[in-house]
């Protein structure tokens, strides 16, 4: 396509054929007033004129009438002017026009801009009816173009309309009396997403802008993917939590699956590339922020889904689930991509191959260093293979991310315990990163409980782990409420316990166990007594005898969580083969270290850098945050392996692009009834068949599932790839 020259205001300036006039002066930086134009839409069909603003209008030279720039063509030797006396008087007397219909006190309040609900409105205008553009973020258009263009100093009068105000819906309110039928909505909701939800409607002889079929949004096929707020000039659509508080961080809020992943792993799209069957390229996504993703598939406790958009429609989208699904259908093609720096000839010890040591280990070595991971138990993984019970871990898939890890040069030695940083350096290592774990089980302080038939849980689920033979009996008693426990209490029944208590001194409400993880625990049979705390353990015939005492929730403690009291007269006990302590666990640091810790045994780093108090020593994972996620592990893991890198003095840029990127297509299309889609039902094992079984209980999802659960996204993302509509030029600039 070719391009002609015109002249706009007296500035030359060329324009691709085809070009509306007011694209061309927008790339020239003019700036025209428009309230119906958007650059990601289609200029108004002549049959749709009624909805323009028509405050674009220009003058063109030689042409009595003045012009829409908005849908008039560039022509060659074209001369428009922008500004004349007449376009400015008309371009008011429409701004009126608009105003008439438009709650505008904001408009003429030079205390908008501190303006807040508490306030008294100087205008005497109840909040209830002001217009609320005012706190969008800076984002109100209609707003910006009255500064703009000015008005005089008649009052323009108002007359409620008294029109509905939606809030009952999901993720976004609607304030008919703030539309202003510029019709952007409509557009970019059949023309762009092609879902056509909202239309123009009428209701009691007006024109209304709302759900082209049912009486909600939600009846109506809508997406919710709210590319409609993004593109309303004013305030009649808004996130809901934005309408008084402006988004600090608008893609955060928007995007919140993403963001609330440690990691950052791009949600939205490896979702999309599986709804669209590139399973591959989805493993790829996944794979540019984390080695593990078949592990995290399985034993993520997702922060995603808690923050997913979707769960304000129904339920949230199976995140977790579709990671996995990914991983299982990877063909590696993603290696192809994947790159390893030349040798540095710089050596870097880890002490600890869970995974916050093998993740540093990963990429560490992928910038050309020389990685050897140091570990003292006979197999590598951590607590991923001696904390994780392989019903929930299989081992298989553990070996076969450990062994990608190794592929790439990192060198595993187990059964190696180190005790002094002083022998690794003088092994000629140029840095350190200690990732220990927390691997001491944590003491209740109760009396009795250093008998030999008290476990602590740690070291109870690490001999399971490892194959060592653990006799229990058939009345097993638990005392604790986190992951730990539940793993606990269902390991015992596969290793034949009859009868699993779990003693947990606050409510279920306050249990910190994964709340999938507590519902698959009493499915199997496991009896939770809580608001129950032990106060005494003592061996009576043979048994065990755990007397407890009756709690009462206080107060909130430091956690947040109401604190436990006692109930005074309120014990009672129970008798088993064995008990299980699972209060918490803490990390072991060798004495020879020298590094400045916290009481819990916890290592002080720099949060920045992990760097220790000693030089070239860094640390991560539960060493320094205490027990905690896999993917908080992960996420430290790559962040020491960036710090450690600039340590020994290169970029420490581990970012890396596996997918081939591409531009997300915004076509949704229509769905009836898509608000009401279900979740996907991961199918597990019968119980009859876990009975002494170590089997992965959870068994994956299929390709026909994964499509449709990743369809139920609501591609939130495509909304920060909108235009920014142009701004008017501040005064000084005019």
């Amino acid at each position: 396509m070719g391009s002609v020259t015109l002249t706009i205001d007296g500035q030359a300036t060329e324009a691709e054929e085809g070009a509306t006039i007011l694209e061309a002066a927008q790339q020239a930086g003019i700036y025209i007033p428009a309230l119906c134009y958007h650059p990601d839409l289609k200029p108004l069909a002549e049959s749709r004129l009624d909805l323009a603003c028509r405050l674009c209008i220009v003058q063109l030279e030689g042409l009595k009438d003045l012009s829409l720039s908005c849908i008039t063509p560039v022509a060659q030797g074209m001369k428009v002017y922008t500004e004349t006396s007449r376009i400015q008087e008309l371009r008011r007397e429409k701004l009126k026009s608009i105003l008439l219909q438009h709650p505008h006190a904001c408009f003429t309040c030079d205390r908008v801009e501190r303006c807040r609900p508490s306030d008294i409105c100087i205008l005497n205008v109840s909040v209830a009816e002001r217009c609320v553009a005012c706190p969008k973020n800076g984002r109100c258009e209609l707003q910006k173009v009255v500064q703009y263009i000015g008005l005089d100093e008649s009052p323009i009068p108002y007359t409620p309309k008294g029109l509905p105000k939606i809030k009952g819906e999901p993720l976004f309110d609607r304030d008919y009396n703030l539309c202003i039928l510029c019709g952007r909505c409509v557009q970019i909701c059949r023309d762009v997403l092609g879902v056509g939800a909202i239309g123009f409607i009428s209701q009691d002889g007006r024109v209304l802008v709302g759900p082209t079929s049912g009486d909600s949004y939600k009846d109506s096929g809508c997406k919710f993917c709210g590319a409609c707020v993004e593109v309303c000039p004013t305030a009649a659509l808004m996130d809901q939590g934005e309408r008084w508080t402006p988004f600090p961080d608008r893609e955060a809020a928007l995007v919140p699956c993403s963001h609330a992943c440690p990691a950052g792993i791009d949600v939205p799209r490896y979702t999309h590339l599986i709804s669209e069957g590139e399973f591959a390229a989805a493993a790829a996504v996944i794979r540019e922020k984390v080695p593990f993703p078949g592990v995290l598939g399985r034993v993520c406790f997702h922060p995603c889904e808690d923050r997913c958009r979707r769960g304000e429609l129904n339920q949230p989208v199976a995140i977790k689930a579709l990671k996995r699904f990914a991983a299982e259908y990877d063909n590696r093609k993603w290696k192809q991509s994947s790159k390893i720096a030349p040798p540095t000839g710089k050596r870097v010890a880890i002490v600890g191959s869970g995974p916050a040591g093998l993740t540093a280990a990963y990429y560490l070595a992928k910038m050309g260093h020389s990685v050897t991971v140091f570990e003292a138990l006979p197999q590598p993984g951590g607590m991923m293979r001696v904390g994780i019970p392989a019903y929930r871990l299989p081992r298989e898939t553990l070996n076969a991310e450990i062994e990608e890890i190794q592929n790439v040069g990192v060198a595993i030695k187990t059964n190696t315990r180190i005790n002094s940083l002083e022998e690794l350096f003088e092994q000629g290592y140029h840095a350190v990163f200690l990732a220990l774990g927390a691997h001491q089980d944590a003491k209740m302080e109760v009396e009795g409980e250093n008998s030999a038939t008290v476990k602590g849980c740690v070291s109870f689920l690490r001999e399971v782990n490892l194959g060592n033979d653990v006799k229990l009996g058939d009345k097993v008693a638990v005392i604790g409420g986190g992951n730990a426990a539940i793993d606990a209490s269902r390991v015992a029944l596969r290793l034949g316990a009859k009868q699993v208590t779990i003693f947990y001194r606050r409510s279920r409400k306050e249990i910190p166990a994964s709340s999938e993880e507590v519902e698959e625990a009493l499915q199997e049979g496991v009896n939770i007594v809580f608001l129950t705390a032990p106060s005494k353990i003592s061996e009576e015939n043979g048994k065990m005898r755990v007397e407890c005492t009756r709690m009462k929730l206080g107060r909130p403690d430091a956690s947040g969580r109401r604190r436990p009291e006692p109930i005074m007269g309120s014990e009672l006990s129970m008798c088993s083969d064995s008990v299980i302590a699972a209060i918490g666990q803490m990390p072991l640091l060798p004495q020879g270290f020298g590094l400045r810790a916290r009481e819990d045994n916890t290592l002080q780093v720099d949060p920045e850098t992990l760097a220790t108090s000693r030089e070239g020593v860094f640390a991560g994972g539960d060493v320094v945050s205490g027990p905690s996620s896999v993917i908080e592990a992960i996420t430290m893991g790559r962040q020491a392996a960036s710090s450690i890198d600039k340590y020994l003095g290169s970029s420490g840029m581990i970012e890396e692009t596996l997918a081939p990127a591409k531009q997300p297509n915004p076509w949704l299309g229509h769905d009836d009834g898509f608000a009401y889609w279900q979740r996907v039902e991961v199918p597990c094992l019968s119980l009859e068949q876990r009975e002494h079984s170590f089997a992965e209980v959870k068994l994956g999802i299929d390709p026909e599932a994964a499509i449709k659960e990743a369809k139920r996204c609501l591609r939130c993302n495509l909304r920060l790839g909108i235009s920014t509509v142009r701004s008017p030029p501040l005064e000084a600039e005019k």
